[in-house]
């Protein structure tokens, strides 16, 4: 199939995404082409129609690229599993896994736990990173812990771990913030000292 062919199709699908054809973007769902199932399933978010079925299948689609599309609409579909995904082949699925748990209303103990233990172990800094990040959205004091120890782990994932102790207060958390102000990367001092020292 061409590459022109292929945008045209993309183009409908987006276009009956806006008019409301909801028959043609079904019908994208079953394209050749990654990028058209991709907008069919953004077009079915556009129009609240997208079934939790559809998206619980794209979900283990062959293109990482729908993948991804299906991970980043999952937050509302609490009954949706997702966790699965922060170990994904495609470390960009990864990512998004993260940050789509970090979207959760009303997380499960399993979203959380999965949070955690992206945080500490995960091969992937920028999952590390985005893990970190969603503990710290949450809130949930469990993620904690896991926050201050990615306080000393790469600069990035420094860098987003200060930022995400900011709903957090207590002694170690205090204790992290002063010794991220004497970090050797110029980023984390100062996230430490806008949430230690914020402005008025």
């Amino acid at each position: 199939m061409s590459s022109s062919s292929t945008h045209d199709d993309r183009f409908l699908i987006i276009q009956a995404g806006f008019s409301g054809d909801l028959d043609r973007v079904m019908l994208g769902l079953t394209h050749s082409h990654e990028d058209v199932r991709a907008s069919a399933l953004r077009s079915l978010h556009r129009m609240s129609a997208l079934p939790p079925d559809t998206l619980k299948s794209c979900l283990t689609d062959s293109s990482a690229t729908v993948r991804r599309t299906a991970v980043e609409l999952s937050p509302p579909f609490v009954d949706i599993d997702i966790c699965p995904l922060i170990n994904d082949s495609d470390v960009f699925v990864c990512e998004m896994t993260a940050w789509a748990l970090g979207e959760r209303q009303s997380p499960t103990d399993n979203e959380i736990e999965t949070l955690i233990h992206a945080t500490l172990t995960h091969s992937e800094m920028v999952v590390r990173e985005a893990s970190a990040a969603s503990l710290g959205s949450l809130g949930d004091p469990r993620g904690l812990p896991a926050i201050l120890a990615a306080c000393s782990d790469k600069p990035a994932v420094r860098r987003r771990a200060i930022l995400a102790l900011a709903p957090f207060e207590g002694d170690a958390v205090e204790s992290a913030l002063r010794i991220a102000l004497e970090d050797n990367d110029w980023q984390v001092r100062q996230n430490a000292e806008i949430l230690l020292h914020p402005r008025e």
